[in-house]
């Protein structure tokens, strides 16, 4: 059901269809109404959105003697916290509902469990963040 939308995410550029079918099993969607948070800023990771429908604004605090500085906006086909399927780290902004908003989760424990029980995809999944890397590294030699 949510195959087409996952098939969007970059970090899943390499997977089949039958790969994503088993992913997408586990995302459910979320509805958010205006100034509602998607999440917080230094929560634990719970997975990945996608926005289907309405808008976002992703805010960032580094300073606690500084008021939160907008960083971005996300709408309908942007993803957010893709990081969060593969590492630990607390979430690095907080995402907060600008207008009645509709996102696709795909939870962090759920989607662990596909990468367990299909080993072929982890390894599908390396591939697609070492060229990220390849060009993050290429991007820095450059300056």
């Amino acid at each position: 059901m949510y195959e087409d939308i996952l098939k969007k995410v970059s970090l899943f550029s390499g997977l089949s269809d039958r790969e994503l079918k088993e992913i997408a099993r586990s995302a459910q969607e979320r509805h958010y109404s205006a100034g509602t948070a998607l999440f917080h800023q230094g929560d634990t990771g719970t997975g990945l959105y996608i926005i289907t429908a309405g808008r976002v604004r992703i805010i960032q605090a580094n300073d606690p003697d500084r008021a939160e500085e907008v960083i971005g906006t996300a709408g309908p086909g942007e993803v957010l916290g893709e990081m969060a399927l593969l590492d630990d780290l607390p979430r690095s902004a907080s995402v907060i509902a600008e207008e009645e908003t509709t996102a696709i989760l795909l939870p962090i424990w759920e989607f662990r469990a596909v990468l367990r029980q299909q080993p072929e995809i982890p390894l599908k999944l390396l591939s697609v963040l070492s060229r990220r890397l390849r060009k993050a590294e290429g991007r820095l030699a450059e300056h």
